[in-house]
């Protein structure tokens, strides 16, 4: 797996050429009868792993909103019936598309309550690593906390900010918000840190990595210093950054972000192993998983 510092954040079509869509918003039919019997079972396979590994690990209303949606082990999701739960709780919707779609088209869908998921599986010999995101990472990782209010509407709230964000130029300062967040977000609860962000909930070693090993930085959520740090997009991640709930996340929903973005844009970027003498520590990483995998940095 080669490192890849400072990638943006796929939300836009990965292919150098992609074949024009049939719908503008880039949506398709799921096409739910035609999975095969081996993406069932690559489903079930991800599915059950995840569920073990996530016990004790994943926050509350993660788990809770697992039991409360059709999601299980025996076959893949149908979005159709995902979407009608998911509108009666918090007016969000499950879209299919092909793939990675154009940032604009991912941040309308947002901001319209859609959720676009990839209508695709990996291949067994894919399962611990795949570039794009597919069904498994889209359904399992994302949709369960969309029944949450908070999350519900701070969702809808980035894909307004990164609409605005496209046209300020700084969208790469967003991203980094998403990703630690949505994406690498960790949350306090009262029996301890917790998993909500869906790349740790959906990846069997991030789960572990994110909770359990002494290498990666824990730091208190700062929504600037988050702004200036980098990520890796393809190996386990150098630093988590921890809210102290999901209410929190309500805030970053309702403030003017451009001051902000003013502000950062004035300060150096930060390595994602980085600490700073003025952040708030939770753990402080010992570096080992990266400093064997990248000695020459």
């Amino acid at each position: 797996m080669q490192r890849q510092l400072n990638a943006p954040l796929k939300h836009g079509v990965a292919a150098a050429d992609p074949q024009p869509p049939e719908r503008p918003d880039w949506t398709v039919d799921q096409g739910w009868e035609a999975y095969s019997a081996q993406d069932h079972g690559v489903w079930r396979t991800l599915f059950e792993r995840q569920r073990r590994l996530l016990r004790g690990r994943a926050c509350d209303p993660f788990v809770q909103a697992l039991d409360d949606l059709p999601i299980g082990p025996d076959e893949i999701p149908d979005f159709r019936r995902l979407s009608d739960i998911l509108m009666a709780r918090t007016g969000w919707q499950v879209v299919a598309v092909p793939g990675l779609v154009p940032d604009e088209v991912f941040y309308e869908h947002l901001a319209n309550r859609r959720f676009p998921a990839g209508n695709f599986i990996r291949k067994p010999h894919e399962l611990d690593y795949l570039e794009e995101p597919d069904v498994f990472h889209d359904v399992f990782g994302h949709v369960p906390l969309l029944m949450h209010p908070v999350i519900a509407d701070y969702t809808q709230a980035y894909g307004f900010g990164g609409l605005r964000a496209k046209q300020l130029g700084v969208l790469d300062k967003l991203a980094r918000v998403y990703w630690y967040t949505v994406e690498f977000g960790l949350v306090q609860q009262a029996d301890g840190l917790r998993i909500f962000g869906a790349g740790i909930a959906s990846s069997a070693l991030e789960a572990v990595f994110a909770l359990d090993d002494p290498s990666p930085n824990r730091l208190r959520f700062d929504l600037e210093r988050v702004m200036r740090t980098r990520y890796r997009i393809d190996d386990l991640q150098e630093t988590y950054f921890v809210i102290s709930d999901l209410d929190e996340l309500l805030e970053l929903a309702r403030i003017d972000f451009a001051p902000i973005y003013a502000r950062v844009a004035e300060q150096p970027e930060l390595e994602p192993g980085s600490v700073l003498p003025e952040d708030r520590v939770i753990t402080r990483g010992t570096g080992t998983y990266h400093a064997a995998r990248h000695p020459a940095r």
